[in-house]
């Protein structure tokens, strides 16, 4: 389940004036210096009293100097990714710092009492800083924390002072150390978010029942067999994230978190679709990959408002027909099962646009695919699984694809209906049997990427640089003819020269062969087709047949002229 939180949700960041303003007010509230290569804070920002948010990430900076306390106006200060490894006393000093990044920085654990002074704070990130506890002092002191982000460090536990965080909504602790769920985040009870993905965690505690605001869980990776039944008290309850534990089945009361919109339930031991998953109307996402499953229930036809049903890498042969009752789907991943045929119903899915079914057992090309006409990516290669020999032509039915993915299968030819795909971007064909490309790809203007490596191939269409949106095209491992070896080595480039020169010539050709014929017409010898045909058929060409004629003529007008032997002329005596 994809989770941004470096940095998380938090402070809205406020945009630098613009220029108008920038005259009116000549004053500074906004700073970007991040990733400049910065070794220190320049004192030129420093002398900018009237600036709000600095973002000074991803620099080279190794101390922060004392004269940051005269940026008395920051509210937000973003200095992670830096090189920093201990906070200045001064630093304390910023009464208005509401949102302070000290994360991905060496910092050592004995100076960050310091920021127990910053009694505003309401956003504190400390991700990947290698700390081992956390500080009591801070617990203690920033009463207005609503945001602590701690991931990546190596916490095994919490300060019981963490109590005092009455206003704490979000905490992140996920890659960290802790094998016992912490018992003193039962007692915080404003929480909305909590982060414990990455740990060792085997148990979660009753008390959990007691976040009532809770929103979301997130709680992957961990060594989880079973959940608590007061998890159902958690009534608002939208995103839990339970993938990749060792779970087996769900409480039968979580069937009343409604609210529930996103589930991940992969790399468990489910074996069966959980009954109360099928109850949650609002859902919008489920992951359930590598689960085990075998069969789908028909139940799941409840869940009208899903968008996203990853199934992959189960044991499913078959999909129920209630699953095309989802009309809202927008993506289903059905790669790495042991599918044999789709059920007829497919096309009622009318809003899929992805459609994953690599690594399947179809015994034939399923063709109920061409039905799905908001089609967009599909993805059926087969690098394990039966091997497809054809691609059909109604493929050229799927108008609205963009991405065709058909790599690892034992294709020798492609359908000519390809090339009226008018929003074709990528088509991938790597490691199958292809002896030719059919010319009419050449009119899949959009076109991007052409992936034709380990292939049979001898020549491309001498067309092929028409597609002037084609920015990658592979041929290696190919017997290449036309162009050569060398050639396709070269890339894109190299290969639409060598086209462009091979058409050059073959034009060239053409206008001398027509400037012979005209020739021809001109001197009075006949169409050129007919000198060719006879030619071949042995018959002299009317040149020919004049010149024999003007040589037989001159040849009896010589011998009139010579006195020959033979009979006397009249008159003549012997």
């Amino acid at each position: 389940m994809s989770k941004d939180r470096l940095p998380p949700e938090g402070l809205p960041l406020r945009a630098p004036p613009t220029g108008e303003e920038a005259q009116i007010t000549d004053r500074t509230f906004f700073l970007d210096a991040s990733r400049q290569g910065l070794t220190r804070i320049p004192s030129e920002i420093l002398a900018l009293g009237e600036l709000e948010e600095i973002h000074l990430e991803g620099n080279q900076i190794e101390e922060i100097p004392a004269d940051i306390q005269r940026l008395k106006n920051v509210r937000v200060l973003y200095l992670n990714n830096n090189q920093v490894r201990s906070l200045c006393p001064e630093l304390g000093r910023l009464s208005s710092l509401e949102g302070l990044d000290l994360s991905s920085n060496p910092l050592l654990p004995a100076s960050l009492g310091v920021l127990s002074w910053l009694r505003a704070l309401r956003e504190l990130r400390l991700y990947h800083t290698d700390i081992r506890e956390v500080p009591v002092p801070l617990c203690k002191a920033l009463h207005h924390l609503e945001l602590f982000g701690l991931s990546g460090n190596h916490l095994e536990s919490l300060p019981k002072e963490i109590v005092n965080q009455t206003k704490l909504r979000e905490i992140y602790l996920k890659q960290n150390q802790f094998k016992v769920f912490p018992p003193e985040l039962c007692a915080l009870h404003n929480l909305e978010i909590i982060d414990l993905d990455e740990n060792q965690l085997t148990a979660l505690p009753d008390e959990v029942g007691h976040l009532r605001r809770l929103h979301k869980l997130y709680l992957a990776y961990n060594h989880l067999c079973s959940l608590p039944e007061s998890l159902h008290l958690c009534g608002r309850m939208a995103v839990l994230d339970l993938s990749h534990n060792l779970l087996h089945s769900l409480p039968h009361n979580l069937e009343e978190l409604v609210e529930m919109t996103e589930v991940g339930l992969s790399g468990n031991r489910l074996e069966k679709l959980p009954r109360q998953v099928c109850r949650w109307p609002a859902l919008h996402l489920l992951y359930v990959h590598g689960a085990g499953l075998r069969s789908l229930r028909c139940s799941i036809r409840r869940l009208t408002n899903l968008c996203f049903l990853d199934l992959s890498q189960n044991h499913l042969d078959h999909l129920p027909a209630q699953l095309c009752s989802l009309r809202n789907l927008e993506i289903l991943a059905l790669d790495d099962n042991n599918l044999l045929q789709l059920p007829p119903e497919l096309g009622l899915l009318s809003k899929l646009k992805i459609l994953g079914l690599t690594g399947n057992e179809f015994v034939s090309f399923p063709e109920e695919v061409f039905s799905l006409v908001s089609l967009e990516k599909l993805y059926i290669g087969q690098d394990q699984g039966t091997k497809f020999t054809y691609l059909p032509e109604q493929v050229g039915k799927l108008q609205s694809l963009k991405e065709l993915h058909i790599e690892n299968n034992c294709l020798e030819y492609l359908p000519i209906s390809l090339g009226s795909l008018p929003h074709l971007e990528v088509l991938d064909c790597r490691h199958n049997l292809l002896k030719q490309i059919p010319d009419s790809l050449c009119q899949a203007q959009d076109l991007k990427e052409l992936l034709l490596e380990d292939n049979l191939l001898t020549e491309i269409p001498e067309n092929l640089d028409q597609l002037v949106n084609l920015q990658v095209l592979t041929l290696m491992d190919n017997p290449m003819e036309d162009p050569p070896q060398d050639v396709c080595a070269g890339g894109i480039q190299s290969i639409w020269k060598y086209l462009k020169e091979k058409k050059a010539k073959k034009l060239r050709a053409i206008r001398i062969q027509a400037w012979w014929r005209g020739v021809m017409v001109i001197r009075g010898l006949g169409k050129f087709e007919d000198l060719v045909k006879g030619r071949k058929k042995g018959k002299s060409s009317p040149k020919d047949k004049k010149d024999k004629k003007a040589a037989a003529a001159a040849a009896a007008a010589e011998a009139a002229k010579k006195p020959g032997k033979g009979k006397p002329g009249k008159g003549n005596k012997k």
